[in-house]
């Protein structure tokens, strides 16, 4: 009889999976202070080429960053990067741009209607800043997405959900190239857009959140009428936007 070979993971990687484990479970707080190369060579009983393996696992996800000294701390994640990483599985996937309006017109009217509720006066105020530079560029397409994005993302903020917030943030990145594509070749939609945005806004600034998700869901099929007008495949693939293509 034989019996077949046992894997066992690689050093680095149970060095990184431990580290990661007392991070998640709160064992490290954001902000401490990790051991040096060295002093978790010595607890793990590695050698330093395994620990700054491990260390390298732990960074690529965010969990750990080096600073001054290249002294070691917990770190949270970047939005920004977990953002980048979903964005690149939905594309690894083949999600249609369906898929992801279908998503959208789920969590954008919620953000909305909760925004309603929870945003800060700062907050209204940037939603406000936004449509006042939205209005100067009306004419300028490529502002003008460039500020939808934007407004979306603080509509998303203004909720409070972070769990929101953190699940439509890759969603807003790879809708980009199609608002870029119906706000350049349909000429209402830059004064449909701003039309929609200042019902949000109002319905958002005075706290009225049945007006505000009523909008938002308004808005967004909107948005998907005017792809359709524009004879683009919902059910085509999506793409990361230009300049996205290769992780930061």
């Amino acid at each position: 009889m034989s019996f077949a070979r046992l894997d066992r993971a690689p050093g680095y990687r149970l060095l990184a999976e431990a580290v990661e484990r007392e991070i998640l479970e709160g064992r490290l707080k954001p902000g401490e202070r990790l051991p040096t190369e060295t002093e978790f060579a010595t607890q793990f009983a590695v050698n330093r080429s395994t620990v700054r393996e491990g260390i390298r696992l732990l960074e690529e996800s965010g969990l750990v960053r080096r600073e001054e000294g290249r002294r070691l701390f917990v770190a949270r994640p970047e939005t920004s990067a977990l953002a980048q990483r979903m964005s690149h599985a939905m594309v690894m996937h083949e999600v249609t741009f369906r898929e992801l309006w279908e998503t959208m017109m789920a969590l954008e009217p919620m953000a909305a209607e909760l925004a309603a509720a929870n945003a800060t006066p700062e907050q209204i105020w940037a939603l406000a800043a936004n449509l006042t530079e939205t209005r100067a560029v009306l004419a300028d397409r490529q502002n003008v997405t460039r500020l939808d994005i934007a407004f979306h993302a603080l509509v998303a903020e203004a909720s409070g959900n972070r769990a929101l917030l953190l699940s439509r943030d890759a969603l807003g990145r790879l809708f980009y190239p199609a608002f870029e594509a119906v706000i350049s070749g349909l000429p209402a939609a830059p004064e449909r857009l701003l039309t929609a945005h200042t019902a949000i806004y109002e319905a958002i600034r005075t706290g009225d959140a049945a007006e505000a998700r009523r909008w938002m869901e308004r808005h967004i099929m909107d948005f998907k009428r005017g792809f359709e007008r524009m004879g683009l495949d919902l059910a085509a693939p999506i793409a990361l936007p230009t300049g996205q293509e290769k992780t930061k």
